[in-house]
């Protein structure tokens, strides 16, 4: 049975400038990169930027939600670094006394991205 997600792909046009987004911008731990790879530390999920192997695989990637603490402060430090936001945070669901806030972005190889936070309301 499958129980755990061990890496994602997500597909890039350039491997150094998406690596560079996503450890400069975004903060994130690179692990490792070759010529057509880049691997980053996401908790316990891998991801793994690539340049895609055939034309089945050159199609935008699906949409990562990182989870944050402080969405508001999140946003603002990424809008001030460059980060092209399509949105401001908001809420996109109420379930009992718990709000699920996002706002959705792009990376550098034009994939949508999400940060989202759940609060108590």
């Amino acid at each position: 049975m499958l129980k755990q997600i061990g890496q994602i792909g997500v597909p890039v046009k350039d491997v150094k400038r998406a690596a560079a987004f996503y450890r400069d911008t975004l903060g994130m731990q690179q692990l490792f990169e070759t010529e057509n790879m880049s691997f980053f530390e996401c908790e316990s999920v891998r991801l793994m930027l690539t340049l895609p192997e055939n034309d089945s695989f050159d199609h935008p990637g699906s949409v990562l939600y990182f989870n944050v603490i402080d969405i508001e402060e999140t946003y603002q430090q990424l809008e001030d670094k460059g980060v092209a936001f399509l949105d401001q945070p908001h809420v996109v669901a109420k379930m009992d006394e718990t709000e699920t806030w996002m706002t959705f972005f792009k990376d550098t190889e034009g994939n949508t991205h999400a940060l989202m936070s759940e609060v108590k309301a």
